[in-house]
């Protein structure tokens, strides 16, 4: 993806305490992946406040690395598509419509990036995805493939295909949620370029009616827990199930954004 400002890759890793080998292969992804998604918060204090964030790359840098922020799909996997093709990995842009609670995929536009990833070498695809704001967002890449179940980080996940009207096979990912099979997003392999994420992130981060334009949505996660603010309900989930609930008064949002996410000023 090409942009005027040269990608930092140096201060990428180091915002993510990555100090393993920067070899573009199947280990790294995994543990570039992982590193990103316990390190930068997925947030929209932006498009909240009224202000659709900038998917410029020196703005990003400056946004969720050296401004410790975090950011949504758009921010995060933009950042991260950089970091993968500094790497050496060969990434394609995807777009999927969000089905989490959905009655079928044709109901929900096509809002959120995801990344295809190929390896030097290595003829599996992979789906990477750093910027799913939700429990059961991958935390590591999977294969692109169906019929199996793969586990990372403590999340199940699986692809399978489903029907629909479109020429091109339908992907969705679904996620086990100790109980039920539970579908997240759906998609297909034709390619989307920085133009078409332009398109979507003024979309999504100006339309009244979209959810991320009236609601507070903060969330972290790490290897033991996923802890969520949405509007004034924070939201803790460990990671062996146990939740716990509790309201924030606005006074003390601030500094829960500091203590809890790592956001230092929004």
């Amino acid at each position: 993806m090409s942009d005027t400002v040269e990608f930092d890759l140096d201060a990428y890793l180091g915002r993510i305490g990555w100090d393993g080998e920067r070899r573009a292969d199947l280990a790294t992804l995994r543990g570039v992946h992982l590193a990103h998604s316990w390190s930068i918060p997925f947030e929209n204090l932006d498009p909240v406040s009224g202000r659709a964030p900038s998917l410029d790359l020196g703005d990003l840098t400056a946004k969720l690395i050296h401004g410790r922020r975090g950011g949504y799909c758009y921010e995060h996997n933009t950042l991260f598509r950089n970091a993968l093709e500094a790497l050496g990995f060969k990434v394609t842009g995807l777009a999927a419509r969000v089905v989490l609670g959905a009655d079928r995929p044709e109901s929900r536009p096509r809002t959120h990036m995801t990344l295809l990833v190929h390896a030097p070498g290595d003829p599996q695809p992979y789906l990477a995805d750093v910027g799913f704001g939700a429990i059961g967002a991958l935390l590591e890449p999977v294969p692109l493939k169906t019929g199996e179940e793969f586990r990372g980080a403590g999340r199940r996940h699986r692809l399978v295909h489903a029907p629909h009207s479109g020429p091109l096979e339908l992907w969705v990912l679904e996620t086990y949620d100790g109980a039920a099979w539970e579908q997240q997003y759906a998609f297909t392999l034709d390619p989307f370029e920085k133009p078409d994420y332009e398109v979507f992130n003024w979309y999504v981060g100006t339309n009244p009616r979209s959810p991320f334009t009236h609601s507070r949505y903060v969330q972290r996660v790490s290897a033991d827990r996923h802890v969520l603010l949405h509007g004034d309900l924070l939201t803790e989930t460990l990671a062996d199930g146990t939740v716990s609930e509790r309201k924030v008064a606005d006074e003390d949002v601030e500094r829960l954004l500091k203590e809890e996410f790592g956001i230092e000023a929004a």
